[in-house]
């Protein structure tokens, strides 16, 4: 293990564990005080920083286990609940998201998860993201707002969200799935290499 590997109290890990918490923040906005817009924004601004404690992490030698493992919970936890909230909230007894992209990034999700706890569990090991996986997360956390910001107004501007959030979430769904084809077989490999 690199020296510092083990590290907690990092800056790139406090980044992350602000991106977690921005996540409740962001439930509350748009679940309890229905505020579409500010929940859009603030899943934006959790989205662009995604790519920041990865990049200090780098920067200021503080690369730790605990914030690999910590940077795809925050992506993942940040997507699964504005994907889950965004099925759930309506606008105009229309919910936020569309269905096609509701169940393809949930079922996405869930069988990731399945797998990635089955090569935990069995090696002790948890696969590395990939850069194709932060470009389709990327897509998505443009996607996942600019969907909402699309649904909280029937301003011009608002079909102009719209449509850019189902061409860049469709892509990014595409991109998703693809990546994971791709992880699914290298944990399977690696649960061979194991069992042998």
């Amino acid at each position: 293990m690199r020296e510092g590997a083990d590290r907690v109290l990092t800056i790139p890990n406090a980044i992350s564990f602000a991106r977690i918490l921005g996540v409740g923040w962001f439930l509350w906005m748009l679940l309890v005080d229905e505020n579409v817009v500010g929940a859009a924004v603030l899943l934006l601004a959790i989205g662009s920083t995604d790519w920041i404690d990865g990049y200090l992490a780098r920067r200021l030698g503080q690369e730790s286990e605990l914030g690999r493992k910590l940077d795809p919970v925050a992506d993942r936890l940040a997507l699964v609940a504005a994907v889950v909230a965004g099925a759930i909230a309506q606008v105009d007894g229309e919910a936020i998201l569309p269905l096609w992209l509701v169940v393809g990034l949930i079922a996405r999700e869930a069988v990731m998860s399945i797998a990635v706890l089955v090569l935990l569990r069995r090696t002790g090991e948890s696969i590395h993201v990939r850069w194709i996986g932060k470009l389709a997360t990327f897509l998505l956390y443009g996607a996942v707002p600019s969907l909402y910001l699309g649904a909280a107004s029937t301003a011009e501007w608002a079909s102009v969200f719209r449509w850019a959030g189902l061409v860049a979430g469709g892509a990014g769904l595409v991109i998703y799935v693809w990546v994971a084809i791709g992880y699914l077989g290298e944990i399977r490999e690696r649960l061979a290499a194991a069992e042998a």
